[in-house]
């Protein structure tokens, strides 16, 4: 099995070699969440970029999420080649573990070493409110699974990983003094991914809350965990779109977390875009 899926990988990585050309080799790996196209779509409009949807990408699998693209595109940003994933596969869409990180172990045998994960997250934190961001300084991984089960691929790393930095310090801070240039809102906090698709109860918030979250959602974790495998440094962020349940007294909907995300879409574009060329130097 594990021979199996590590020739699906190489089949994809030399596809995406031939395809993107030396576009390929990138140095930093981006996944954009829910409403978080903007970014991408300034980033089709340069010259030089190149653009597959994840349908025509081999053994690869295509989102069903409104709000996910799901497309991978090569570009340069402050002068940085780099690897878009526009949108996400989710756990709750009914795909495996395995099946939603499949692009994350593609691009880390492209050779991206850094990777930016981001995601649209309910705020949990106190005075953390919608339309602000917040570095993941730690994760929840309350999904009740991992991507690692079954047998290891010891091509792509070892069988147990140490998660003690899941998230790294340097890039945390790089992201920290980003937000503080552009003068934009960034906390720094523990998110809770669990596994969806329904929104946490009023009791499921409190519990978070009590067990540290100041953020939560339905994404990332499986990514960091596939990263980190690989000896990927990672580094999360996420756009608070909505008080948790409970905390407030508005209703929560996948089309008010696409808004508003779209609404804070600018704000992240600068932090991210200006983390590129923190990374870069």
């Amino acid at each position: 099995m594990a021979h199996h899926e590590l020739s699906k990988l190489i089949e994809t990585k030399n596809f995406l070699t031939e395809f993107f050309g030396a576009s390929s080799h990138a140095n930093i790996g981006l996944v954009l969440g829910s409403g978080l196209s903007y970014f991408a779509n300034q980033l089709k409009n340069k010259p030089g970029t190149k653009c597959i949807a994840f349908k025509n990408i081999p053994h690869v699998s295509s989102s069903t999420v409104n709000g996910h693209q799901g497309e991978l595109i090569s570009g340069v940003v402050n002068e940085q080649p780099i690897l878009v994933m526009n949108g996400r596969l989710h756990f709750y869409e009914g795909y495996d573990p395995s099946t939603v990180t499949f692009l994350i172990r593609v691009l880390g045998m492209l050779g991206i070493k850094n990777l930016i994960l981001s995601n649209a997250s309910g705020a949990i934190g106190a005075n953390f409110e919608p339309g602000h961001l917040m570095v993941i300084a730690d994760h929840l991984n309350l999904t009740a699974t991992s991507p690692l089960l079954g047998p290891n691929i010891s091509e792509l790393g070892p069988r147990f990983v140490d998660m003690t930095t899941a998230y790294d310090t340097d890039l945390l801070e790089h992201a920290q003094a980003c937000a503080r240039e552009a003068k934009i809102t960034m906390h720094k906090g523990i998110y809770a991914g669990l596994s969806g698709p329904c929104y946490e109860t009023p009791a499921e918030v409190r519990m978070l809350k009590t067990m540290g979250a100041d953020a939560v959602g339905m994404s990332t974790v499986f990514e960091t965990i596939v990263a980190r495998h690989m000896g990927i440094k990672v580094v999360g962020i996420c756009c608070l779109t909505n008080k948790a349940a409970g905390l407030s007294s508005q209703k929560i909907s996948h089309e008010e977390v696409v808004e508003k995300n779209a609404q804070v879409a600018d704000k992240f574009s600068q932090v991210i875009e200006k983390l590129i060329g923190k990374i870069a130097s």
